[in-house]
């Protein structure tokens, strides 16, 4: 009895030993970085909360026009007064910042033989920035896509169109294409050569009139920014992105400026809480076309023709043939420039970008992909049909 009993106690001490052992472990993984333990639990929570109620319409829209637009009013006044963009600065200081703080962990890694806390480190660290940036992204721009869309808060009709209707007003942007060509600065070989300070110094003005007509496009009178790395932007093929964390729209410097004052529109449309891409799209042409400046009017005309055009080309190419031969030499010439100017970033890292941004946007139940930019098409006809008939 009593080496049983011995037997049964030193058993239990063993268990309580290893449960003892276990939590001072536990407890000392905390304490390596209990910040970023703290982050990342709490930016999983939000990621798993949001993804859980994706299917609650009624609660994204509260969450939508009660917190995030508030709050992204609240960031772009405060962003607005820093001459450059911040979001640039925080992908700049996460890209340089996470470079430097790797080697240098995988030097002390190596110096002083403490791989397993180093890796850790790393790996916690890395978890940190993508937790926070994920979680945040979910919270002040994901619950847009499940709420309600712009089309809803506008009351604006989307219905089916006729090729007939398309025809119609491809034919009606041409030629508001081709009268504003006249009425743009061009460079000696003839190219649109905008003044893009210029452009970004008028943005806050842009939407002024349209926010009137759509009150649900109501925000603070604030401009875009150029990006200093824009050339970077090129090689991944971007024109402009809206940072929710910062509710700042950014935009590529470096492109052609034919289409430019419609990119500023389109970001502009972001931060005023248009999420889809194709109604941003939409949204940009009605801003620019409201505003009246002549740029505004013939980038606009630009990428409303895109658009119907490549519909219009599938849908009757002879009707799209005939209104093509009808853009002057001004438009074509700007079409021609934009081409060359992408051409050259026809590169690996451009069919990435592109695979990852289109996962994105299907992860966010986008069915079609970066088609569904073309989605606009529609949006355009039903609007502007009426103004384009004879």
């Amino acid at each position: 009895m009593f080496l049983l009993r011995r037997g049964r106690e030193r058993v239990y001490n063993t268990g309580m030993e290893n449960k003892t052992t276990q939590k001072r472990g536990l407890a000392a993984i905390w304490k390596l970085c209990p910040v970023r333990h703290v982050l990342i639990l709490l930016n999983a929570l939000i990621i798993g909360l949001h993804l859980a109620t994706r299917g609650n319409h009624a609660l994204n829209r509260a969450l939508s026009e009660r917190f995030v637009r508030p709050v992204h009013r609240l960031l772009s006044r405060v962003t607005n007064v820093l001459p450059f963009s911040l979001a640039e600065l925080i992908y700049a200081a996460a890209i340089l910042g996470g470079l430097v703080y790797i080697i240098i962990s995988l030097v002390r890694m190596f110096r002083r033989r403490e791989w397993g806390k180093r890796l850790y480190l790393i790996f916690t660290a890395l978890l940190t920035a993508g937790a926070v940036f994920y979680g945040g992204f979910c919270l002040l721009w994901g619950v847009f896509y499940y709420g309600d869309d712009f089309m809803t808060r506008s009351g604006l009709p989307h219905e089916k169109i006729s090729v007939e209707q398309l025809q119609r007003v491809t034919a009606w942007f041409a030629d508001l294409a081709n009268e504003y060509s006249d009425r743009v600065p061009r460079d000696e070989n003839g190219v649109c050569d905008l003044d893009r300070a210029a452009v970004l110094q008028k943005s806050p003005e842009v939407y002024r009139g349209l926010e009137r007509q759509y009150p649900c496009l109501e925000g603070p009178e604030v401009r875009a920014k150029g990006v200093f790395f824009s050339r970077i932007m090129s090689y991944i093929d971007f024109t402009g992105f809206f940072f929710p964390l910062t509710a700042e729209a950014n935009v590529n410097t470096d492109c052609p400026s034919c289409m430019f004052p419609a990119t500023v529109a389109h970001e502009l449309a972001h931060q005023r809480g248009v999420a889809k891409e194709q109604e941003a799209n939409f949204v940009a042409v009605l801003a620019c076309l409201d505003y009246g400046e002549p740029e505004y009017v013939y980038a606009a005309a630009l990428l409303a023709y895109t658009h119907l055009g490549n519909a219009l080309h599938d849908a009757d190419y002879a009707a799209w043939q005939e209104i093509y031969g009808g853009l002057n030499e001004n438009v074509r010439r700007d079409y021609a420039a934009n081409r060359a100017y992408w051409q050259q970033f026809e590169t690996p890292a451009r069919e990435v970008s592109n695979t990852v941004y289109e996962g994105f946007l299907q992860s966010y139940d986008q069915d079609l992909g970066l088609k569904s930019y073309g989605a606009c098409v529609d949006l355009l006809v039903n609007y502007y049909d009426d103004a384009a008939r004879p």
